[in-house]
């Protein structure tokens, strides 16, 4: 019986599969999470129960990689060669590629799945696109989204595009955790661009953050450089304090498009709004968040 409620799309035993560790679930539930109607905000809720800390005893092991930058920088060649080698070490790995209507990242996530070359026979790899958002796009808009649902994000650039330029102008240099320049077999384009980025960071007082050379040409080069620099990030960071801030981002946005500036007002202003979040179970998922946000606006009379 569960198995067959799980294929009609039961969220609950949905999240339970997911939790137990069934990737075939993974595609349903999916479906489950980008339903925007009424009705699939309510199952998404039941689902995400089911996944949340508090179900599992803690966060989730997976690591989760924010992969980010301009149309044509390289985001495709890279996520191939990626992929390629995670799964060459016994990673399993599943890419989000979100498409340019996507509320969560404006486009910042490759966009088309088919471009990432895999072995389509591997059940270690799940690949899905998505389009399910609201939010306008806008020079930095994209990464600075991406950066509220990662653990880790990589901001990608490509050589002699005037890239560096235009992330100084929209304070994206801030966001990375990690900077790749791809391409570098163009040789002395990618290694000015590399100076570049490397000058951008010291003028910020970022100069920890590393900037890997890469090029996706066969044979891929500088791949397990970034792989390196990723691991080290997870590593160093405060896992639950990074998790519990990108879900509370999360609800706050997710709020925030469904019930707009009057929304925020209901509940104060964003400092009050935060404040509120902040006081809550961190063991709750984004759903659960949003929903007491709903209700707290309510309360004060927001409707």
């Amino acid at each position: 019986m569960s198995a067959a409620r799980a294929a009609a799309g039961d969220p609950a035993e949905l999240g339970r599969r997911l939790r137990e560790g069934d990737r075939g679930a993974a595609p349903a539930a999916l479906n489950v999470i980008e339903d925007r109607s009424p009705r699939g905000r309510e199952r998404t809720r039941e689902l995400l129960a089911e996944v949340s800390p508090a179900a599992l005893g803690g966060e989730a092991r997976a690591h989760l990689v924010g992969v980010t930058g301009p149309p044509g920088a390289g985001k495709s060649s890279l996520l191939s060669a990626l992929v390629g080698r995670w799964r060459e070490v016994g990673r399993t790995v599943a890419v989000l590629a979100v498409d340019p209507t996507s509320r969560r990242s404006g486009g910042s996530l490759l966009g088309d799945r088919a471009r990432i070359e895999h072995d389509p026979r591997d059940d270690g790899v799940l690949i899905r696109s998505t389009a399910a958002g609201t939010r306008l796009v806008g020079v930095g808009q994209s990464e600075t989204d991406v950066e509220e649902v990662s653990d880790t994000v990589a901001v990608v650039v490509q050589p002699a595009s005037g890239d560096t330029l235009q992330f100084l102008k929209a304070g994206i240099m801030e966001v990375p955790d990690v900077l790749v320049v791809t391409k570098a077999d163009l040789g002395e384009p990618a290694m000015r661009a590399r100076r570049d980025l490397e000058s951008a960071l010291r003028s910020l007082g970022s100069r920890d953050t590393p900037v890997v050379s890469v090029s996706s040409v066969a044979p891929p080069a500088g791949i397990d450089d970034l792989v390196e620099a990723l691991d080290a990030h997870r590593a160093a960071i405060d896992l639950p304090a990074t998790r519990l801030r990108a879900r509370r981002l999360t609800a706050l946005a997710d709020f925030l498009a469904e019930r707009g500036e009057a929304g925020l007002r209901a509940l104060g202003g964003r400092r009050e709004a935060e404040g509120f979040l902040g006081s809550l179970d961190p063991a709750l998922d984004a759903a659960a968040l949003v929903e007491a946000l709903e209700q707290r606006a309510s309360e004060r009379g927001g409707g």
